[in-house]
Formats: structure tokens, sequence, C-alpha cells
């Protein structure tokens, strides 16, 4: 049985979506500083056109919804814009990033290629609606606190105001205290709406609030879920990579350490190769 044909998104050069290569979605969770983002940016952008995969760098300017009003957050908006243009200019590389209030919409979209809806914020109509209007393309990340059935609404707040330039992401669902599931059954439907669909591979193993003020993860079971996602059809890998994830400023204990990152491509590409053949996606 063969999967629902969906749209093509393109970001750059970039085409996402039925018939087109696994996209790769990599960074780090925050920009910690300029040098150690252009240090990250180099590195990722080394691998991934050593491997000639299609990728897009994220890090994010600044993490509104950290456990903890200690947690470092980032640099904030107009800094990590500069960062980020730094980033697109010398490598020639498209740029995510997500945003948490309508006033960072216009600025962001001037700068990012793609506009990420956080997960918590997934329902929150007026910022889904106004990301719609202004970025190239939209990513919206399934909450943790929705089935993949009530996505379709989401989807229908983004496209009330004339895009088709949509992604959605699973990063698992909440199943008890500090703890995530993935259900798999989420790629195949949030697939059927006709948008591609990406699979948070970093996320998904977090255990939010595990550690008391802040996030604790499970980095062994990255790569285990991100090859069942592929296996499953999906058009594209989300995953944070940083160089040192256990001193990491946000989101170390779930990240993808740079090292082990050829590794991981190599299996996943394996895998995507056979879906392919199977005509899954």
């Amino acid at each position: 049985m063969t999967s629902p044909t969906v749209k093509e998104v393109k970001i750059g050069k970039i085409s996402i979506g039925s018939g087109h290569p696994l996209v790769f979605i990599a960074g780090p969770c925050v920009i910690e500083s300029e040098e150690h983002c252009v240090k990250m940016a180099e590195a990722l952008h080394r691998v991934f056109k050593n491997k000639s995969l299609p990728w897009i760098f994220k890090s994010s300017y600044d993490k509104a919804n950290r456990s903890s009003v200690r947690s470092f957050r980032g640099p904030g908006l107009k800094k990590g814009l500069e960062i980020l243009t730094k980033v697109k200019k010398e490598f020639g590389v498209s740029i995510l990033t997500d945003v948490h209030s309508i006033e960072e919409v216009s600025p962001v979209a001037e700068v990012a290629d793609v506009l990420q809806i956080p997960a918590f914020l997934s329902r929150q109509t007026d910022l889904v609606v106004e990301v719609a209007k202004k970025a190239k393309a939209i990513n919206i990340k399934k909450g943790q606190f929705l089935s993949p059935w009530d996505m379709y609404n989401v989807v229908e707040k983004a496209q009330s105001v004339g895009t088709e330039n949509i992604l959605l992401t699973e990063r698992g669902c909440s199943f008890g205290y500090h703890n995530l599931v993935s259900d798999m059954r989420s790629l195949v439907v949030m697939r059927s709406f006709g948008f591609p669909v990406i699979f948070d591979a970093t996320h998904s193993v977090q255990l939010p609030g595990g550690e008391g003020d802040r996030s604790g993860g499970e980095r062994s079971f990255v790569l285990p879920l991100a090859r069942a996602a592929v296996a499953t059809g999906c058009d594209g890998l989300f995953m944070e990579v940083h160089d040192d994830p256990d001193h990491a400023l946000s989101d170390g204990p779930n990240m993808v350490r740079l090292a082990d990152l050829p590794d991981l491509l190599e299996q996943v590409l394996e895998l995507d190769g056979v879906v392919g053949k199977f005509g899954i996606k």
C-alpha cells in the first residue's frame, strides 16, 4: 500500500515532500554564542555537504519556554538574528528558528526561511495565523498534549490566510509525568493531511522537567526512534546537534553528539532507500 502524495514545500534550493530526498533540520538547541553557533554551522555544513544531503540550520535566539527562570535563554532577538544572518551568508544554508510572540514574526521572517511554532504554542491561533501570513514556510510542531488528528485544525488555521508551505513535526506525546512517547501512527495521520511530516528525533526523547529545574533526556533512544520514523515514511528528520552536549546550555541530555552524526545518517539513509523502493512515501 502506498502513502498519499503530499504537497511539495520549497525552502530555498530544497524541495520537501513526495519524491524528494529526506531532508535534515539540524543545529544546537539555542545560540550559546556567536562563535559556537558559527562553529557548529561550519561542522554541520561539512558533514551534510560530504554526503550531498539537503539540510536546514536550526538554532533558537530565545528559548522562552525553559523550565526555570534561571535557565539560559539565548542572546535575544536582535543579536540572535544577526548571528543567524551571518550563518546564512557564510554557508549558504537555509535557516529555521522558532518564534514565541506575534511581535517577533516580522523581523524573524526577514532572516529565517522557516518560522517554527513551538509545540507548547501549536494551538495559539493568532500566532499560527501571523506566521502563516508572513513566513516563507511554517513548521508547526504538534503539541505534546494533542492527538495527530487534532493537528488538522491547526493546518486549517495556517491555510486560512492562503499559505500551502506547511511542514508538520511530530515530537512525542505526554505520557504521565516527565515522560514522552512517540507514536509512529502520528506521522501517517499527519501526512494524510497532504503536507510533509518531520520527525523530531531529539525532543521526542526529552524528559520534560525531569531534572527539577530543567528537562532531562534519553539520548540513547534518538537513533532507534529516528530509524523507526524513517521506516514509517517521514519526509525529514529534525535533530538538535552539539559538539559537547553534556555541557550544553539547553537540552543537552537529548541532543545528538556531533561525532555520532555521520553514523546516524548512514543508518537512516539506508532505511530511506528501502522505504523509497516500497513506495511508502
